[in-house]
């Protein structure tokens, strides 16, 4: 199961999943250059498969995906008593999205993803969970 990765002094594993190639490539890039390391995924069904091998620190997930939104692969992920961290990435999240993400605990941070912030609120939640 996934669950947080408790040893700061290593470098925190991020799941980063993303349908959109281009995208996930480029911010992998980001999060690696950042320091963090990453497991990339193109849809959620695919980062669910490897979760029983994974310990994952926290999860970066696009809310438009193939097959299983993003948001409902983190609800599952907490009906699973995952209790990493989860960043939900979208465009203009309408106020269902932004209710059942605040009821899974989940972070939202709108795209585009400008300098740092995503970086910035990872972190954040790297140091308060």
């Amino acid at each position: 199961m996934l669950q947080l990765n408790a040893n700061r002094t290593e470098r925190a594993v991020l799941a980063l999943v993303d349908d959109d190639a281009p995208l996930r490539a480029a911010l992998a890039f980001d999060l690696d250059i950042a320091g963090f390391q990453v497991s990339a995924f193109g849809d959620a069904e695919s980062a669910l498969a490897a979760a029983a091998e994974e310990t994952w620190s926290c999860l970066i997930v696009d809310l438009k995906l193939p097959g299983m939104s993003g948001l409902d692969f983190a609800e599952e992920l907490r009906r699973q008593g995952v209790v990493a961290p989860v960043i939900l990435i979208t465009t203009t999240p309408s106020r269902s999205t932004r209710a059942r993400a605040r009821a899974a605990d989940l972070e939202i941070v709108e795209k585009p993803l400008l300098a740092g912030d995503l970086v910035r609120s990872i972190r954040r939640l790297l140091i308060t969970n």
